[in-house]
């Protein structure tokens, strides 16, 4: 087996120094001033160590609550060991942009837990400050000689309490306090099972001037995008005598030869779509925008039977990003419900989910299905699935998780621990508390973007402006 390299693992940038905040009188109003420059959402957090205890669990779990995580105190929630709550730390650290950590009461520290903070210091780059009460020079020589012990010897010291305050730096402002409000998108109304050529005529005489705009618009923006995906990617020229496949379209057609571009780009259409509705008027726009250009996409005539992007996906906003983060502080079980929910595509697919399948930047996830069943098997069709920003820092910190697991290969399962068994699999689920389209609804059939399928009409294309003809006007 081939462990996953150190030169895979991310890395943050040096370290400043660690600023130590010596307190003499244990004053208050350094504490408070601490908490009030905390804001995980710009990078700082400030944690103060559960009393009474020593374990270096309780310490990352104590770092992972003032991230925001901190759903474990729940008495039925996942507990994680030591290892796996510091890997987590320093995930999440790498991942969500936090660049500055304050820890209280720093004189209580084992060496040991010193010792884990300066090793989370060196993999992130974090600006580490400690605030100690040393009321005598003995308590402070016993202070140092622990943070010695623990390597951390680049230190800053900082007296007096106004000069303390400074060194903290000033409360932070707009600090929100629970989940975002929800998004809100105009419901469409049920729409006409048109083909392409009759659909967006048919929505005009179906619907009234508002829920038509609204549609309307829907069309508009999968007509654009499609125009600006051929732009881009020009298909190449058929050969003149491509044999006919069996799934071949009209006679005379040759199929389009890059069909995983096609469903990535059809994915990344749907992905953050609210509704079918609004899937399907995106889909007929975007076909339109193919004849357009001599190329006839063809999809499922029911989404819905197959499911898939934009059917039985959920679109991940900011408040879906927020419950996901701070109800699963583990990034693998967070990526995993991410992946349900973006994906909409079954349990057993996702199960088969590589190191290797996540792309550059965690853009796209691509799960070679055949080779996973087959071993030894060349590879076949890969499935293609858009992964929305919001769901990138999810899927790059459980990346990076995997990663530092010891034992750890690129072609091992990323999500085997989630969906493993069934009793994982439901604990996930009701640790979650969303709405999950593909396991209330599951679907057997493949993906609606998978079995998509295109060809050259091998006729000239319509001389069609760049832009959509106008709708038809006002009803009468």
């Amino acid at each position: 087996m081939t462990v996953t390299s150190p030169a895979h693992l991310v890395t943050g940038p040096a370290p400043p120094p660690v600023t130590l905040l010596l307190d003499t009188h244990d004053d208050r109003t350094i504490h408070a001033a601490a908490y009030q420059r905390a804001h995980p959402h710009r990078g700082r957090i400030t944690t103060d160590p559960t009393p009474h205890t020593s374990s270096l669990a309780y310490l990352a779990l104590d770092l992972l609550r003032a991230m925001g995580r901190d759903s474990f105190s729940r008495p039925d929630a996942e507990r994680m060991s030591t290892d796996p709550a510091w890997r987590a730390v320093t995930c999440w650290t790498l991942h969500m942009g936090l660049a500055e950590a304050i820890v209280l009461r720093a004189h209580r520290l084992t060496p040991e837990r010193l010792k884990r903070l300066a090793t989370w210091r060196t993999e992130t780059g974090i600006h580490l400050i400690l605030i100690a009460h040393t009321p005598t020079p003995a308590d402070e020589q016993r202070l140092n000689e622990r943070l010695t012990a623990a390597n951390l010897t680049d230190l800053t010291a900082v007296r007096g309490t106004d000069t303390i305050l400074n060194a903290i730096g000033p409360a932070a402002t707009g600090r929100r306090h629970g989940p975002p409000p929800s998004d809100h998108a105009y419901p469409l109304p049920s729409l006409p099972r048109s083909g392409v050529a009759a659909f967006r005529a048919d929505c005009w005489r179906r619907q009234n001037d508002l829920d038509f705009a609204h549609t309307d618009g829907q069309y508009r923006a999968g007509y654009a995008a499609a125009r600006t995906w051929l732009a881009r990617h020009p298909p190449p020229p058929p050969p003149p005598d491509t044999p006919q496949a069996e799934d071949a379209g009209p006679d005379g057609a040759t199929p389009w030869r890059n069909m995983e571009g096609l469903r990535l780009f059809l994915a990344r259409l749907t992905v953050l779509s609210p509704s079918p509705q609004h899937t399907l008027a995106r889909v007929r726009g975007a076909q339109a925008a193919f004849l357009s250009q001599a190329l006839l996409l063809n999809v499922p005539d029911d989404l819905a039977k197959h499911g898939g992007p934009g059917i039985t996906t959920v679109p991940i906003t900011p408040r879906v990003a927020h419950i996901l983060t701070t109800q699963l502080p583990n990034p693998l079980r967070a990526a995993a419900v991410a992946a349900l929910l973006f994906t909409g595509t079954s349990q057993s697919l996702l199960s088969m989910t590589q190191l290797a399948s996540v792309g550059e930047h965690a853009t796209l996830l691509a799960i070679d299905r055949d080779s996973r069943i087959n071993v030894g098997v060349p590879p076949g069709p890969r499935h293609l699935y858009a992964i929305p920003p919001r769901a990138r820092p999810l899927l790059a910190a459980a990346l990076e998780f995997r990663r530092r697991t010891p034992r750890t290969a690129d072609h091992l399962g990323l999500f085997a621990n989630c969906f493993g068994t069934s009793e994982r699999f439901d604990h996930l689920i009701r640790d979650v508390s969303l709405h999950i389209p593909t396991v209330l609804h599951p679907h057997t059939t493949e993906d609606w973007h998978t079995v998509a399928r295109c060809w050259h009409l091998n006729t000239p294309a319509p001389a069609i402006a760049p832009t959509m003809p106008p709708a038809p006007g006002a009803h009468p």
